[in-house]
């Protein structure tokens, strides 16, 4: 079945660029060039996957981000400007799933949207299951059907990227994975150094399961080697 993206990007020539190597790869493709449009198009046509811009017109990128997040679970990866750090960890925080800086290759991109696409859909092919299946760790449980999580009785909303860390670690309550394996395993990619990612995905899931995400019980740092 062919996918809808949504590329939000207020550069013409970059869009175009994009979109003409998105369809060749059998994409449906949605075009905003700016903020406000991107939300329209998002709300009226529910896009499979978002490819979005930071730097744009009348909306930021960031905006954007944080309205769709309020709602949807929906796969965005963020493309912008190599070398900026604080976005692309503001970005992640606010529930990006993956970020890709310019310049990029056409071969890269077309990856890293079917692997996001290939994760979201297996995100959601658990509802129409209907064993309960679920892992439990002191106060915190993971329902594999539907791809919830509570702590105490109280529901955590989480971004499929974050889940499946999640999933990783209750699959694996013995087991250290090093930033490199987690890399590997979640984002089902070649680790280049990508710290930061992880680190921004691991703040992220402490502040959603733990009590005091500074002493964390749940997910806890192992020293020079990982989580």
């Amino acid at each position: 079945m062919q996918k809808n993206i949504l590329l939000v990007e207020d550069d013409k020539e970059i869009s175009e660029l994009v979109a003409s190597h998105l369809k060749q790869e059998n994409f449906r493709v949605l075009t905003a060039f700016n903020g406000e449009e991107a939300l329209v198009i998002f709300r009226n046509k529910e896009p499979d996957l978002i490819l979005l811009d930071l730097m744009l017109p009348r909306l930021s990128g960031m905006e954007v981000l944080k309205e769709v997040r309020a709602t949807s679970m929906i796969p965005i990866l963020i493309i912008s400007a190599k070398g900026n750090e604080m976005d692309k960890a503001l970005g992640l925080g606010f529930g990006a799933d993956d970020y890709i800086s310019k310049p990029f290759s056409m071969i890269e991109l077309t990856a890293r949207v079917q692997a996001a696409i290939r994760r979201a859909t297996q995100y959601t092919s658990g509802n129409n299951q209907t064993t309960s299946q679920t892992l439990n760790y002191l106060e915190l449980t993971l329902d594999l059907n539907t791809f919830s999580a509570e702590v105490k009785g109280r529901h955590i909303q989480l971004t499929s990227k974050e889940f499946h860390i999640l999933k990783l670690f209750m699959s694996n309550p013995s087991r250290v994975f090093t930033k490199e394996q987690i890399y590997h395993l979640i984002w089902e990619d070649d680790y280049y150094g990508n710290e930061n990612v992880i680190n921004v995905h691991i703040r992220r899931l402490r502040e959603k399961v733990e009590e005091n995400p500074s002493t964390p019980k749940y997910i806890q740092t192992i020293w020079g080697i990982g989580y």
